[in-house]
């Protein structure tokens, strides 16, 4: 974990309410895909934790959506302007794991932690296989960066305006050799229900306070005892959750 300035260098919208920020600065404690960083907002007391979409030696990518005062404040933020945050925070995805054909899952702002996972996935020459759940065709976002950078992507809508209608259980691929997910719990649950049998990691959204593991504010009950989402997660193996299915 590092605490930086980082200046905003892009902000664009995605959708209606969904923001896409590039941030320049020290990228050095990010180690692996599925990590978060946790943004100091003027004004707001909590910092607030974003996942990480992409990085690389000089920036941070994030992408957020907009559900409350917070993230309203960040949508008004603006090219050149600063902020304060803690970088490399979490365990993220284990790309050793992942087998030769892998199945990545995400489901509304549950997508961009998969990105980054699915670049280094890809440039290790792994299959890789991404369903994209949303609710409706203007909800969409990121399918076309998906497949520029090589992987096979399947779309769902609940209502059917693009790709397959359903659910991103609806479009589960034949074959896979193991499994990686973001998005909310009722996705996660149904997804471990229908990947029985097949290993794979999931990435819990889950409130945080401090992000790094001292309030114990975002604990969870696992076959293993209690965890921290912040600090042992976000991404915890899907089989150690505890699933009421």
């Amino acid at each position: 974990m590092k605490q930086g300035i980082y200046t905003i260098i892009e902000h664009k919208a995605l959708t209606k309410d969904v923001y896409r920020m590039v941030l320049s600065g020290d990228t050095s404690a990010m180690s692996m895909p599925g990590q978060f960083i946790e943004i100091s907002l003027p004004g707001f007391f909590l910092r607030r934790p974003i996942s990480v979409c992409d990085y690389d030696a000089d920036t941070i990518t994030i992408i957020y959506k907009v559900v409350g005062q917070g993230t309203d404040a960040m949508a008004r933020m603006k090219t050149g302007d600063t902020i304060d945050a803690l970088v490399g925070l979490g365990h993220g995805f284990d790309v050793e794991k992942s087998g030769d054909s892998s199945l990545l899952v995400g489901g509304g702002v549950g997508v961009p932690p998969l990105f980054n996972l699915a670049k280094k996935l890809i440039a290790e020459g792994r299959s890789v296989t991404v369903i994209l759940g949303f609710n409706k065709a203007d909800e969409i976002f990121y399918a076309r960066e998906f497949e520029e950078i090589g992987a096979r992507v399947i779309v769902t809508t609940v209502d059917g305006s693009v790709g397959v209608k359903g659910f991103v259980t609806d479009a589960l691929p034949e074959h896979f050799s193991y499994v990686y997910s973001c998005g909310p719990m009722p996705m996660l649950r149904a997804l471990y229900k229908a990947t029985q049998g097949t290993s794979g990691e999931f990435s819990l959204e889950e409130r945080m306070g401090c992000g790094f593991g001292a309030c114990m504010g975002c604990s969870i009950m696992t076959k293993e005892g209690s965890r921290r989402v912040c600090k042992d997660g976000p991404v915890f193996d899907k089989e150690v959750l505890e699933w009421q299915i």
